[in-house]
């Protein structure tokens, strides 16, 4: 993902229905339709992208793999602020959100 901050123009066209939906939407989040836009099309890419995440294990390793899962560690107080820190991507959304409204 680009790290400038600079504004860009997306387009697409939309089917009437399609817009009206997404306005209607939009308005009882209290959001601009662009805003309702982005913000659906960038979680919809987010999941896209972790669910893509490809790894491969050898047979000893797979094993392991799967032990780790069924026992997990006790949790540990790092653990627990790693667990209730922001993604970067959710953080990067939330600065996103905020400048819109204060019109920067």
């Amino acid at each position: 993902m680009s790290q400038a901050q600079e504004p860009v123009t997306i387009s697409i066209r939309a089917k009437a229905g399609q817009r009206d939906l997404i306005d209607q939407a939009a308005d009882r989040l209290g959001r601009s339709r662009s805003d309702f836009m982005l913000e659906a099309a960038c979680r919809q890419a987010e999941d896209v992208l972790l669910d893509q995440t490809y790894f491969a294990l050898d047979a000893k390793g797979f094993t392991a793999f799967q032990d780790m899962l069924d026992n997990p560690p006790a949790p540990t107080d790092r653990l627990r602020r790693t667990l209730k820190a922001q993604a970067p991507w959710a953080a990067a959304a939330t600065a996103a959100k905020t400048a819109s409204r204060s019109g920067k």
